[in-house]
């Protein structure tokens, strides 16, 4: 029979969990009252309806503010939720070509591959080789290099054409 781990709580830490016995203080109004008595703090922070944050847990005394724990976790929150919402997630899509693909195929291809990089995504372009197609691999190598020049001046290659099994493959990435 074992007992439960202590419950680790995430962010500072708050009024009676601060357990040194000297803070560097910062009130309310933003004005530095200097090291004090943790005791002493906590009291004014009670006082003012507050409680006692520890902003620096490294310096030394640690640095204490006293504010409205509740607000300023709601605020916290909602930069997280904000910064979420604003960051993009690169995507790989994929483009599959064959060895004799036609000129207006091509051309298909190539203009989604342009609305990909302008979306911010990568592109992997794969070249599917059957049967006897395998025999002429250097069609292949000169398709790509086609798309690898074609692309140049909004992409740029992040992994070269190399052959895996019976399909070449390369990574575009957006400039």
């Amino acid at each position: 029979m074992r007992t439960n781990a202590p419950v680790v709580k995430d962010g500072p830490r708050i009024n009676e969990e601060i357990r040194n016995r000297e803070v560097m203080l910062i009130d309310q109004d933003g004005q530095n009252r200097g090291v004090t008595d943790t005791r002493a703090a906590i009291a004014m922070a009670f006082e003012a309806g507050l409680d006692l944050v520890e902003v620096a847990a490294n310096a030394e005394p640690p640095v204490c503010k006293i504010m409205d724990y509740g607000k300023f976790k709601f605020n916290e929150q909602k930069k997280a939720a904000e910064a979420r919402k604003n960051q993009k997630t690169v995507e790989i899509k994929e483009i599959k070509l064959r060895p004799a693909i036609d000129d207006h195929d091509y051309d298909v291809k190539m203009k989604a591959m342009k609305r990909f990089f302008e979306e911010g995504d990568k592109v992997k372009v794969t070249l599917r080789f059957r049967g006897r197609e395998m025999a002429h691999q250097e069609i292949g190598y000169r398709l790509l290099n086609r798309v690898k020049d074609d692309t140049g001046l909004i992409a740029k290659v992040e992994s070269d054409a190399s052959l895996e099994g019976r399909q070449m493959v390369m990574v575009l990435a957006p400039r």
